[in-house]
């Protein structure tokens, strides 16, 4: 079971800004799917056998400090 980040879009908004939408990423960056809302994104990722990850805080968000995720 892999860790698998979701993050609203666009990447780096303070809190209060619109989301357009919700990623996937693994631990390089790299988007694996796009959706709507962040409970179909941590829906998507367990049902592919990973644990999902959300950043604790919108603007932080970096995959090196564990403190900054929660499981989901």
């Amino acid at each position: 079971m892999a860790n698998v980040y979701v993050e609203p879009r666009p990447k780096g908004c303070q809190e209060g800004s619109a989301i357009d939408d919700y990623v996937v990423e693994d631990g390089a960056d790299q988007v694996l799917k796009t959706f709507k809302t962040q409970k179909e994104a941590i829906d998507w990722a367990k049902q592919q056998g990973d644990h999902p990850l959300v950043a604790r805080v919108r603007h932080r968000n970096d995959k090196k400090n564990p403190d900054h995720w929660r499981s989901a």
